[in-house]
């Protein structure tokens, strides 16, 4: 192991004891058992506290700082793991053995590869794109370059669908209804593969179709940063792991270890999140049995709004309208008082300190050392963060959270701004695979119902006579 990539390590895990000495170890019994079905819950609006599953994947206890991938602890994988690792443990459960590692590495590298889909989205004026427009359309471009799905013959007869309204009518008849749809699919996942169908080109389902998009939406998010710079695109090296050939595939540059190991954390911190809104997008979609192509392109549609995604590219402009630590007071005074939102602090889910948080601000502390420029805006950030704590963090359970450091690190190894939130995506999209596969075992559509609070009884009065 290189030298600083063992201080990184060493950074991380001093961070998960401070971490443990101020939390208790128990999680929240209400939360982490088997339903019974139906369940009773206090629902808010925007289905806030709603259980919509069970799930063995990750676990999130926002009143004391946890985040659990598959029952480890996320400072544990962060210390021990790699992205790859991690991402083949949300997707199977169990963290992969030498062979196991070494066979998904193998076809990672092979799938980053997408020649038809690259020459098909460069296509397109993606330097004048959102780059969040650009992925999501690269995504859904890839399904065609790797499946079979949208050859005539592989459309599902229409005798083997059924009605999204009628699957819904058993649970909305009272009291409870049945527990299960009468209506159901009446085979499997899979579709016809057609004769003409290349041999390397699969279904949709199974998890040949989640490698593929893991490591494609990788090399799309490179594609979209290259062509952006006014660059072509650059080929992945098999010597790098998964986030070097990232890191390379954006920059041009092969990342030094250090670099790597960052971004190995990074994509780690950001692999998967409890049900948040992109992952919850994504098994809507596949709830309907629609496929994962379809499902991730709706969770990068989802993280591109400013309410979940974006966040940290936010933090660097506030940051630089600071402009000094001298400043800091001030501006800050002003922004409490103008009821101004203070971007990377709080948290919907967390009211304890952002384990994520917690990870890379050492990280970044670590890279300002070489980097007079991101040293300046780390020293308001720490001095901001400080100021926030104070007033507001046991007060209120106001603390940084992921975005208000990752921004900083991303800037560091190279990445512009724009490409913040393409680079959660590309993490995320082991979160939303895994959570795919598992729900579709037991699959049931999402039909949640809405309160109607409009009026009864209008008449349809002469168009020439209405308002």
């Amino acid at each position: 192991m290189h030298q600083d990539t063992q201080v990184i390590t060493d950074l991380i895990l001093q961070a998960a004891e401070k971490a443990r000495r101020e939390v208790a170890a128990e999680p929240e019994p209400e939360l982490t058992k088997p339903i019974q079905w139906p369940v009773t819950c206090t629902v808010g609006p925007g289905l806030e506290g709603a259980i919509s599953c069970e799930t063995k994947i990750g676990y999130v206890n926002g009143s004391k700082g946890w985040l659990i991938y598959r029952g480890y602890d996320i400072f544990d994988l962060c210390a021990c793991c790699s992205f790859e690792e991690v991402a083949w443990l949300l997707l199977h459960g169990d963290l992969p053995d030498e062979d196991e590692l070494a066979g998904f590495r193998a076809k990672l590298n092979d799938y980053f590869r997408l020649p038809k889909t690259t020459r098909l989205l460069m296509g397109f004026p993606v330097e004048e794109m959102n780059p969040m427009a650009a992925l999501r359309m690269g995504s859904i471009l890839s399904r065609q370059e790797f499946t079979f799905v949208d050859q005539d013959a592989a459309k599902p007869k229409e005798s083997m669908a059924i009605s999204a309204d009628e699957d819904s009518i058993p649970m909305e008849t009272k009291p409870t209804g049945e527990q299960h749809a009468i209506y159901e699919f009446r085979t499997g996942k899979g579709r016809p593969r057609p004769d003409s169908a290349a041999t390397a080109m699969q279904d949709t389902t199974g998890f040949e179709s989640c490698y593929h998009l893991l490591a494609g939406v990788a090399t799309l998010a490179g594609v979209v940063a290259r062509v952006r710079a006014g660059k072509l695109p650059v080929e992945p090296d098999p010597e790098l792991s998964f986030a070097g050939n990232f890191l390379y595939m954006m920059t041009g540059r092969r990342p030094t270890p250090v670099e790597t190991r960052v971004m190995d954390v990074a994509m780690i911190l950001h692999a998967d999140h409890g049900m948040n809104a992109s992952t919850f997008a994504a098994m809507v979609v596949a709830s309907t049995l629609s496929d994962i192509y379809f499902a991730v392109g709706s969770g990068i549609a989802a993280l591109n709004g400013p309410l979940h995604g974006g966040a940290n590219e936010a933090v660097l402009h506030m940051l630089n309208e600071i402009g000094s630590r001298d400043n800091v007071a001030a501006w800050y005074a002003d922004a409490r008082a103008n009821g101004r939102k203070i971007m990377g602090f709080g948290h919907r889910v967390y009211k304890a300190y952002d384990p994520r948080a917690r990870v890379l601000q050492p990280l970044a502390q670590f890279l300002a050392r070489t980097d007079h420029g991101m040293g300046k805006m780390l020293d308001i950030a720490d001095t901001l963060s400080d100021a926030v704590v104070r007033e507001l963090g046991a007060k209120k359970g106001i603390f940084p959270n992921v975005d208000f450091y990752s921004g900083l690190v991303y800037t560091a190894l190279g990445i512009p701004p724009v490409m913040f939130t393409p680079v959660f995506a590309v993490a995320r999209v082991s979160g939303w695979t895994a959570r795919v596969q598992e729900y579709l075992e037991h699959n049931r559509i999402f039909r949640p119902r809405a309160m109607y609070t409009g009026p009864f009884d209008r008449k349809v009065s002469d168009r020439k006579k209405r308002d």
